[in-house]
This record gives structure tokens, C-alpha cells and sequence, in this order.
């Protein structure tokens, strides 16, 4: 049973003078889903985060949050959405308290809720330890809990992260991530990203942007599913690619790689499972098999078969902008599975 949307997306343009930043993109997110926005450095990424909340009005094409049109109603739309920016507007002169106190006042929120809601952003960003700290004299990753915690105060129905853990060490991406696990319990969130492992980490779905198109729209499962299968027989075995091209399902036979012995990757028709056939003829054969199973993508595959079909970023240089993060703990296996700002320097307090 599908949930219902409560974000919906429907063919949006943005051109910036004879560059189009965002091209016919339409997508749609359902209550509690974590939905990730993946794309390199200059795909549209921020221009679309800010239409979305309506900071920045699109040529064409219509936004609507939990059911009201970003354009014609967009303070109704801006109550509902906590927006965290890549790198959050604060005061750093500010205690951490008392900037709080300032957004729910600027947000609106009664005074009878306040110290409520302050203290459960404070809890749910870990700040308690750090409330009359100035945010100056905070860390990176301290500020950006700040920003995180004032981005839910109001209690948002769709919270929407620019880079949520950019700039950050290993241990802060980790700490974030749990972070925005825990706050998708009661959130719809969607989450933009050029780090491959972040949508791995965090997030049920992910949507592929491409020089502002939408080129992969489908949960992480479906995504890693492919119509092959991986077959891996003892080194000593002679070479069966013949005897595989010669099954009807099977449409093509590759090199495979492990350390078990000789590999192959077996590709079929779409929608197909070639595993009974291949274990068929194993054992008719008599192959020395190590190992059988389906072909499963990791996501940094996925994405470089889509740039590869499109004919984007030829440019190996370019490919550098998206890559699994090598800070990242929690990677994947290769089996697929008008606010002064701070500056962004990582102050001088070390996180624990």
C-alpha cells in the first residue's frame, strides 16, 4: 500500500540565463520516507532544494508540501518544513540557548511550547552539555547539530538537508547520520548528497540527478537488482564463457572478479533469474563451483552505468566529485548491500 505524498514535484524548470540548472524534473515522496537526493558537485542539487522550499521561484512547473502549492502559498508550506543549508546561518557570538530561543521566536512558536520544543531539539541533536557555549567556539560538527536542532524546533512535517554531513570528520558523518535515522522516525526527509555511502546509510530510496535531470528514481533494493548473475568456479576449471553464451536466457558473458577463483558475470533478459539454468549446467558439466548468486550493484555501480548510458561527465576528473566517502565507516560491502554565518573553519573544540 502506498503512502500518501507529501512531497510532489512536477516537471520543474530553472535556467540561469542560457544554463539550465533543473530540467523537467517530477518525483514524489512519500509521509516517513528518507529520500535521497545524489548527484555530483553542479548537478542541480541546491537550486531544486530551493525551490522546494520556496526560496527560489522555478521558469516552469509546480512544488506542493503536504498538499499546498509552494508558490501561491508559500509561508503555509515554509511552517511545515525544517531546512537545514550546507552550511547553516548562525550567530556565533550567540549562545546555543539563546539562538534557539531567537529562531522559535522568529518561527513564531507560543511561548507556552518554547521551552518544550528547544529542549527536545536540544536532546535530539545531543546539546545539552554545550547550551551557554558560544557557537563560535564550537566545532563544525557541533555547529551543524545547532543547525540540525533549529531546522526541527518548530516541529516540521518534511525536513529537507543541503549536504547535511559536508566538512565533517568520520566520526561527526557517523554521529549525523544516527542523528537523522532518529529524526526520520517522525519525519519525512529527503536529503541531498554527492557521497555515495550517505544514501547507502541513511536513506530508502534515491533519486539520481544528472546535469538537472532525474536519471534514477527507485528504492536502494531495486536499484542494486539486476537480470545477471555472478558465477565463480576453482581456478583449475577451464573457461565455460561458450558453454554459458550457449544457455537461451543468457545474453552476455564478462570477466568477473574475486579471490575464490575464476569469475564470471553472467547478464540475461530483463526480469530474469538465471541461477537454476547455471546450476544446471554445472552440474552436467561437473564445474569445480565455488560460487553462484545474483549479480547485486553496489550503488557507486549503479551510477557509473547510468553517467555511462546518458553520455554525461566524460571527463575522469569529473567522477572524482562523486565517489563512496573514504572517511566513511558504514560503507556498503562490495556486494551491494541576513544571519551573520559562522565561518567554516572547525573552530577550536574537539568533539567526544
Amino acid at each position: 500500500m502506498e503512502t500518501a505524498s507529501v512531497i510532489t514535484v512536477t516537471n520543474l524548470e530553472k535556467s540561469y540565463g542560457p544554463v539550465k540548472a533543473v530540467s523537467g524534473v517530477s518525483f514524489h515522496v512519500g509521509a516517513g520516507e528518507v529520500v535521497g537526493l545524489l548527484g555530483p558537485n553542479g548537478a542541480g542539487k541546491t537550486t531544486l532544494m530551493k525551490m522546494l522550499t520556496g526560496f527560489l521561484q522555478a521558469d516552469s512547473g509546480t512544488v506542493s508540501i503536504d498538499g499546498l502549492d509552494v508558490v501561491d502559498e508559500t509561508l503555509e508550506v515554509q511552517k511545515r518544513i525544517g531546512y537545514l543549508l550546507e552550511n547553516a546561518p548562525l550567530y556565533p557570538e550567540a549562545s546555543v540557548q539563546s539562538h534557539l530561543k531567537m529562531i522559535a521566536d522568529l518561527r513564531r512558536v507560543p511561548k507556552s511550547d518554547q521551552p518544550r520544543l528547544i529542549s527536545r531539539a536540544v536532546r535530539a541533536a545531543s546539546l545539552e552539555e554545550h547550551l551557554t557555549r558560544p557557537i563560535g567556539q564550537l566545532s563544525k560538527g557541533f555547529r551543524q547539530r545547532v543547525g540540525l536542532a533549529q531546522s526541527i524546533l518548530h516541529d516540521p512535517k518534511v525536513l529537507i538537508l543541503d549536504e547535511p554531513t559536508v566538512g565533517l570528520d568520520p566520526t561527526q558523518i557517523v554521529e549525523s547520520r544516527r542523528l537523522i535515522k532518529r529524526l526520520a522516525k517522525n519525519t519525512t526527509i529527503l536529503l541531498s548528497t554527492h557521497i555515495l555511502s550517505e544514501v547507502e546509510a541513511v536513506c530508502d530510496r534515491a533519486i539520481v540527478l544528472l546535469n538537472g535531470q532525474v536519471r534514477a528514481d527507485a528504492r536502494l533494493a531495486d536499484l542494486a537488482a539486476t537480470d545477471g548473475a555472478i558465477l565463480v568456479l576453482d581456478e583449475s576449471a577451464a573457461d565455460v564463457t561458450a558453454d554459458l553464451l550457449a544457455l537461451d536466457e543468457v545474453q552476455a558473458v564478462e570477466p568477473g572478479e574475486s579471490t575464490e577463483g575464476r569469475a564470471y558475470r553472467v547478464l540475461g533478459q530483463e526480469h530474469s533469474d538465471l541461477r537454476p539454468a547455471i546450476y544446471a549446467l554445472a552440474k552436467e558439466k561437473d564445474w569445480p563451483l565455488r560460487e553462484l548468486g545474483r549479480d547485486l550493484r553496489t550503488l557507486e555501480r549503479v551510477f557509473t552505468d547510468l553517467v555511462a548510458s546518458s553520455g554525461e561527465m566524460d571527463d575522469e576528473a569529473e567522477m572524482k566529485n562523486l565517489v563512496p566517502d573514504p572517511g566513511d565507516v558504514e560503507m556498503a560491502s562490495e556486494n551491494g548491500n541576513n544571519i551573520k554565518p559562522t565561518e567554516d573553519d572547525s573552530g577550536p573544540e574537539e568533539e567526544h
